[in-house]
């Protein structure tokens, strides 16, 4: 049972290094990538559908990505979510197309991609801290209701505590590592 509840918590703590990670492709780094529209959605026919969902995405270049919806009466729709969604460019129609010019960050844009990824980075801390507390609660529990002793109690919170140490200094190193990747010119 105590195995059951050190599985269950390092796999949660790895999903939220996975959240992270997915969070990361929403961020502007140097080279221009389709994920930046990952959450643009519009309005398809009653549902809110991801833009791949209702055309081909495809950046062409370090600065540009295209938009060929399949319908092509959607251009207005995609049109005004990502005018919407306010991902630093605005988007250019021509009746066909759907194409996004992003113009080379600056010094400032790149700070600021910095931060929200620190900001995704902490959020993924709260995660791993969320998952160590409720895997101490489960043992607590089991101690409580002498399912175990407390010593049995006292090694497992510590092997939790460990596995929390490790996935901390794990984000902490992707952070670095985005960091620098973010701010290289």
């Amino acid at each position: 049972m105590l195995n059951e509840i050190y599985s269950e918590c390092e796999d949660k703590m790895k999903a939220s290094i996975s959240h992270m990670l997915r969070d990361f492709k929403t961020l502007r780094t140097g080279k221009v990538t389709v994920s930046v529209l990952d959450n643009v959605k519009i309005d398809y026919y009653g549902t809110m559908t991801a833009l791949d969902q209702v055309g081909s995405v495809i950046a062409t270049d370090a600065t540009t990505i295209i938009i060929n919806p399949w319908e092509k009466n959607l251009l207005s729709a995609i049109d005004g979510a990502i005018s919407r969604a306010n991902i630093g460019v605005n988007p250019n129609n021509d009746g066909q197309q759907i194409k996004l010019f992003f113009p080379p960050m600056t010094i400032e844009q790149r700070q600021e991609s910095a931060k929200q990824m620190k900001v995704m980075g902490e959020h993924a801390k709260i995660s791993v801290r969320n998952d160590r507390k409720n895997a101490n609660d489960k043992i607590k529990k089991l101690e409580k209701d002498k399912e175990i002793t407390t010593d049995e109690s006292k090694t497992a919170q510590e092997i939790i505590q460990k596995t929390t140490d490790k996935y901390a200094a794990n984000i902490e190193q992707i952070l670095k590592d985005k960091e620098v990747e973010i701010l290289k010119v």
